[in-house]
This record gives C-alpha cells, structure tokens and sequence, in this order.
C-alpha cells in the first residue's frame, strides 16, 4: 500500500489565508510535566489548514459538517494534473479529463509546487464558470491545494454554486507528492455539531 498523508500540519507558524493573524492557530501549553503530565490546548478556526466546507459555510439552513455521512468522505476520488494552469481554472481546463458525475475529483495545481512558507495571493483557483460546469456534470466533491477554492470573487460564486448543490469541498491539501490518477481517500472532519467546516485529516492511498 502506498499512502499519502496530504493534510497541512497545524502549528502557529503554518501558512493561513490572506495572512489574516485570526486565522493563525494558538497552541498553549496549560500543563507541563512539573504537574505530572503535559497538556496543550488548541484554538484554531475551522477554515484554516486542511478542511472540509459543509453546505452551511454559504447556505442558510444548510447542513452542517456533523450532518455529513462519513461514507461521502470516505471513498474513491481521483487526482488530476492542473498544474499548468495559471490563475482560475477554467471550464476547458476540465474537460479533458472526462469527469463523471458521482465523482470526487481532486486538483492537484501549481499550488502545490509552491516552495514559500508564506500565503501567495495568486494562488490557483476554481473559476465560477468551471464550479458551474462541475455543477452539471454532477461531481460529488472536490479537493484542491488552497486554502481557498476562490480569489477574490465578490459575490463568492464558487463556493455558492457548489455548496448550494450538496457538493463538498476540501481546501488546504498537500499534493506535491501525489502523481495523478485513482486512489481510496479518508477525508473525516471532526465532529463538531452546528460548524459549517471542520478541519480534517487527510489521506489518500493505493494498494
């Protein structure tokens, strides 16, 4: 078995969108050894690092990420190879890869090339054109290596043509490693009942 761990480690040094110091995660240690036993406690948004958008995150009254079946998120998808894209990607960037629906498909960019510990705000994204093509072709979800799936769109059309069809979204994902092609994916976010997005551990494999 080959397996991938493509999930961003979650340290206060970590890249977070926009640079926004809100998104930066606080690790304090509220026990040390000189108690007996060390323990850590942990604040983090739910958007930062590797995580898992529910429909809730864009549509009122949509569910919400303990709402989500595992077996959704735990299941085939498939890599492509978009890294010769610059900017959005577009509806004939997707094309070619003959993508059905049902599937959860995962966009491997430029995105993950990128060697610098600090947040690129010309980072890769999803186009609204291509999220309403992924829209009809029926996809069940999609993965990318940003920690947005947009830029800068004013009216978010992205994340609400997906969202708003029940299609999932994983952003923040480590594929530099990954080659294209099929594999098993355990994608569980934490269960936190009402969020709208969890963060999420994130594995892929193949026998």
């Amino acid at each position: 078995m080959k397996l991938y761990d493509v999930s961003m480690p979650i340290e206060e040094s970590m890249v977070v969108y926009k640079n926004n110091p809100n998104k930066r995660p606080q690790l304090t240690i509220t026990r040390d050894f000189d108690q007996g036993a060390r323990e850590t406690r942990l604040s983090l948004d739910m958007h930062t690092g590797t995580h898992v958008d529910a429909p809730l995150h864009f549509v009122p009254e949509g569910k919400t990420i303990d709402q989500i079946p595992l077996d959704r998120l735990l299941r085939s998808c498939r890599v492509l190879d978009l890294t010769s894209v610059r900017g959005g990607i577009e509806v004939q960037d997707l094309q070619p890869w003959g993508i059905k629906g049902g599937e959860f498909i995962i966009l491997k960019t430029r995105n993950s090339l990128q060697t610098r510990r600090e947040f690129d705000p010309e980072f890769v994204y999803v186009t609204g054109e291509a999220a309403e093509y992924l829209v009809n072709v029926g996809i069940d979800g999609v993965g990318i290596d940003a920690l947005g799936i947009e830029r800068s769109q004013p009216d978010h059309r992205t994340h609400r043509l997906l969202l708003s069809h029940g299609i999932l979204i994983i952003e923040g994902l480590q594929l530099a490693e990954v080659p294209p092609g099929e594999y098993m994916m355990s994608a569980l976010p934490l269960a936190v009942p009402g969020a709208e997005a969890a963060p999420a551990r994130v594995v892929l494999w193949t026998d």
